[in-house]
């Protein structure tokens, strides 16, 4: 086909397989899936589907592969691994990239952009945020829940014309809009990534950090739930000083959230149990950075940023 789009999809996760079922519902996508540790499950039997959104699917990506050296260079590269070493993820993936590619990136975190301008300077980025609630019940398998939206944005990039950036997000947005699923564009992504941060920064790290859920925790004593606002502040001044307008109302509107909700673990928990690295540098790590750069106290994130950073020491040394 003429149109054919080439995508690679790396991480095949929960998130990554979902979005690779997306993705694989558009006739124009040749996708090739870079997969690890369910890389026999998938080449054997394929990727399986159990929707509460879109029900029971079944599908095989055109190419299986467990390393992009396998691959050659590809229109879209759709990073929804965990944000764990990103320096290095971004030099693997040269093999793929030529002055046509886009990088999508599908992480949680602040950031993550950078070591892929850094590795691609001439390449366009499009990064999202996604509220996916997907498990990967045993290699690839996926259950996906009803929890399904997805806000997507370029990470613009002057070297390149506006107009051919527009172009590649909105082909990128095309793709989606056939595979069904919720997603808006937005001009500034970085106030979606921040205002998801300051959610991360206080659910991630304090169920990590105390090994229990979310309601646990704000039950634990009075002083939790005023901990967990002040945590959550610190937060939103530091997006102010990097030029990211979020409101104190903010605050108000995540804790109604948690609070409306069952008490949650969370990935950064479920990695820490199981022995994984964990993605504190880009949830934690860069804003604590910034608070030290641009002199914005944080005494609560930089003190959890220290804890979490021996915690995931001594989960890599075991590895």
């Amino acid at each position: 086909m003429s149109d054919q789009i080439e995508v690679i999809l790396y991480g095949l996760g929960a998130i990554g397989s979902f979005y690779a079922f997306i993705l694989s519902r558009s006739n124009r996508v040749r996708l090739t899936v870079v997969a690890r540790s369910n890389y026999d499950a998938v080449r054997a039997n394929g990727i399986i589907i159990n929707s509460e959104n879109h029900g029971q699917h079944t599908f095989r990506p055109h190419r299986v592969v467990n390393s992009v050296t396998e691959c050659s260079p590809v229109d879209y590269i759709v990073c929804a691994h965990k944000a764990i070493d990103q320096d290095e993820v971004a030099a693997q993936l040269q093999p793929a990239v030529n002055k046509k590619t886009t990088i999508v990136v599908i992480q949680n975190g602040v950031g993550n952009e950078h070591p892929f301008r850094k590795q691609f300077p001439d390449n366009s980025i499009i990064t999202c945020v996604t509220w996916v609630g997907a498990m990967q019940t045993s290699p690839g398998v996926i259950k996906h829940t009803k929890s399904e939206d997805m806000q997507i944005g370029l990470f613009s990039n002057p070297r390149i014309d506006v107009l051919v950036e527009q172009t590649r997000l909105d082909t990128f947005a095309n793709l989606l809009r056939n595979g069904e699923t919720k997603f808006q564009i937005l001009d500034n992504m970085q106030i979606q990534r921040w205002e998801k941060v300051v959610w991360n920064v206080a659910w991630n790290s304090l169920t990590a950090v105390t090994m229990v859920d979310t309601q646990t925790w704000l039950d634990s004593s009075e002083d939790a739930t005023p901990f967990t606002r002040q945590l959550m502040q610190e937060v939103i001044n530091i997006a102010r000083g990097c030029g990211v307008p979020l409101q104190d109302e903010l605050i108000d509107q995540l804790m109604d959230k948690i609070n409306g909700m069952p008490g949650i673990g969370s990935s950064m928990q479920t990695d820490c149990k199981n022995g994984r690295p964990m993605e504190i540098d880009v949830i934690l790590g860069f804003p604590a950075r910034k608070a030290r750069e641009l002199k914005i106290p944080a005494p609560f994130l930089q003190t959890l940023y220290v804890i979490l950073r021996a915690i995931d020491g001594r989960l890599r040394a075991a590895l």
